[in-house]
């Protein structure tokens, strides 16, 4: 950079974050505690995608269907919202 170019000298700036993503996952863990199940939590979260998406009226379902079509939602079972 000379005296009269305005132009910031641009530096090379590395942090290695290794060891606290590493701190941070064992205060994860040691949050949720030696009881949390994920396989059960994954089974909640599948039960209230159910209720959310079931008794949905015949346009809700179109709008739901667009919207899987869509990729905005995932498709679900059969591709149907639950009855």
């Amino acid at each position: 950079m000379t005296p009269h170019d305005p132009t910031p000298a641009t530096v090379d700036f590395d942090v290695d974050l290794t060891s606290q993503e590493v701190l941070r996952r064992a205060q994860v863990m040691a949050a949720l505690g030696p009881d949390w199940d994920p396989i059960e939590v994954l089974r909640g979260e599948e039960a209230a995608y159910d209720l959310l998406y079931s008794g949905l009226d015949a346009e809700q379902q179109r709008v739901y269907d667009e919207l899987v079509a869509a990729g905005v939602l995932p498709a679900r079972g059969s591709g149907r919202a639950a009855a």
